[in-house]
C-alpha cells in the first residue's frame, strides 16, 4: 500500500492524479493545507502499518515530525519526500528527501514534475504524451513560466481546478489521461472557462480600485483584500504598479495573506517567512498572525486606495515632450519633464525638486513610491494648463 500526503492546490493535486495513475486503488491520498500536514503525518505514524510507503509532496513537515519520519525510514525504508520550495532544502540531507528548485536543464520544478520523474524512473508509471503535457501545464502554472511563455492552457487548467471539486477534477483528469493521446479541454470546459475568464477580468477591475500603498521596512507594498484569484490578481496588480515591490492579498475569511511579485530581485518567500510562512520567490503566503495583522491590516486600514493611471489619454501621456501631469491624495500637482530627453526633472506645485533622473521610468518610479501619484485624465490636464495660462495672462496685465 501507498499513502500520499500532498498540498491542496493544483500542484499538490497533480501529484495525487499521478499517484492514482501509477497505483490505482493501492494508494490512499490526503490533500492538506500547510498547517494540516503535520497532523496527518502524526496520524499516519501512529496508525498505519509499516508496510505502507509514505509519499510527501509539495509540503514539508515540522522539526518534530522530521525526526519521527527519519525513524520510520530507518525502520522501513518506506518514505519519499519530494518538494521544490527553498524553505525545504534542508531535507536533502536525508536519503528519503529530494528537494529540487531547478532541474539540470535550468527549468524550475514543481512537485508534480518531480513525482512524475520519480515514478517513470522507478518503472511505476509509463510515460505518455498526454500525461507529459498535463505535468508540464501544472509545472508552468505553479512556477509562473506560463505567463512568460504565453501558455494560457496552464492558466486555464488552474481555473478549471477551482471551478469544480477536487474529486471531480481528479476524475476528469484521470479519465482523460488514461485514454487520450494528447491533453486538451472538452467543449463544455472551454465554454465555462471562457465565462470564468470574463468573471476574473471583472473581479480584477474592481480590486484595482481598492489597492492601497504602504512602506514596510525596506519594501513598498500594495495591499488589497481579496478572497479569490490571487495568482491572476497579484500578477495584474504587480504589472500595473511596477513601482511596488510586491502585492499582499489578505483573505480575512481564511486568515491568510498571499504575496506576489513581478520583480526578479524580490523574494516574497523571505517576506512570508518573517510571519511563519513560505513559498516561492515570486509567490508565497502565510497565516494572518497577530504581527502580520498589525502590519498589513491595522497599519493600512486608514490609507486611501491609489487611483489608477488614466488609460485613454491623448494629451497627458507618459514621457511626453510637453511634460506629464500627476496628482496625489493631498491635491499636490506634479509635472515630470525633460528639456533634453536625457535628464528628467520633477516640479511639485510649480517648484522644482532637487533630484534629477536618468530616465522617465526612474522619475516616475520615484514619484509613485514617495508621493503615491497617479496620471490624471486629459480633462484635468487641460484645466490645469488653462489655469496656468490665465495666471500668466493676469500677471502680464498687471505689469
Amino acid at each position: 500500500m501507498y499513502k500520499l500526503l500532498s498540498h491542496n492546490d493544483l500542484d499538490g493535486v497533480g501529484c495525487g492524479i499521478l499517484a492514482k495513475l501509477a497505483f490505482n486503488d493501492k494508494v490512499r491520498i490526503r490533500y492538506n493545507s500547510i498547517t494540516a500536514l503535520d497532523r496527518e503525518i502524526e496520524f499516519f505514524l501512529e496508525n498505519d502499518q509499516q508496510k505502507t510507503f509514505l509519499f510527501i509532496t509539495d509540503l514539508s513537515p515540522n522539526e518534530e515530525n522530521e525526526k519521527r519520519i527519519q525513524d520510520y525510514y530507518q525502520a522501513t525504508g518506506n518514505v519519499q519526500l519530494l518538494d521544490h520550495h527553498k524553505t525545504a532544502l534542508h531535507f536533502n540531507q536525508y536519503e528519503w528527501g529530494k528537494v529540487l528548485i531547478e532541474d539540470e536543464h535550468g527549468y524550475l520544478t514543481s512537485a508534480t514534475s518531480l513525482l512524475y520523474q520519480y515514478l517513470v524512473t522507478h518503472g511505476l508509471l509509463e510515460k505518455t504524451a498526454a500525461i507529459s503535457e498535463f505535468v508540464e501545464l501544472v509545472r508552468q502554472y505553479d512556477t509562473w513560466e506560463w505567463e512568460k511563455n504565453g501558455n494560457f492552457q496552464a492558466q486555464r487548467l488552474n481555473a478549471l481546478f477551482f471551478l469544480v471539486s477536487i474529486e471531480e477534477f481528479e476524475e476528469k483528469m484521470l479519465d482523460r489521461l488514461k485514454i487520450s493521446d494528447r491533453f486538451d479541454f472538452d467543449e463544455f470546459e472551454k465554454k465555462i472557462l471562457s465565462m470564468e475568464e470574463e468573471k476574473i477580468e471583472r473581479y480584477i477591475r474592481r480590486k484595482k480600485r481598492e489597492l492601497v500603498q504602504t512602506n514596510l521596512g525596506d519594501f513598498y507594498a500594495g495591499v488589497v483584500y481579496a478572497e479569490s484569484y490571487h495568482s491572476e490578481l497579484g500578477n495584474e496588480l504587480g504589472k500595473e504598479n511596477m513601482h511596488l515591490d510586491y502585492i499582499a492579498m489578505i483573505n480575512m475569511g481564511s486568515k491568510r495573506i498571499s504575496f506576489r511579485t513581478v520583480h526578479d530581485h524580490i523574494d516574497v518567500s523571505a517576506i512570508a517567512a518573517v510571519y511563519g510562512g513560505g513559498g516561492h520567490q515570486k509567490a508565497a503566503g502565510c497565516s494572518l498572525t497577530m504581527e502580520a495583522y498589525k502590519q498589513f491590516v491595522l497599519a493600512t486600514f486608514h490609507i486611501e486606495p491609489i487611483p489608477e493611471d488614466a488609460k485613454r489619454n491623448r494629451y497627458n501621456l507618459k514621457a511626453s515632450s510637453f511634460g506629464t501631469f500627476y496628482k496625489n491624495q493631498q491635491e499636490d500637482v506634479f509635472i515630470l519633464f525633460s528639456s533634453d530627453d536625457i535628464d528628467w526633472g520633477i516640479e511639485k506645485n510649480n517648484t522644482p525638486l532637487a533630484q534629477n533622473f536618468a530616465s522617465f521610468h526612474e522619475a516616475e518610479w520615484f514619484l509613485k513610491r514617495n508621493y503615491q501619484v497617479w496620471l490624471v485624465r486629459d480633462d484635468l490636464f487641460v484645466d490645469y494648463l488653462m489655469q496656468m495660462a490665465n495666471k500668466v495672462r493676469h500677471q502680464h496685465k498687471g505689469m
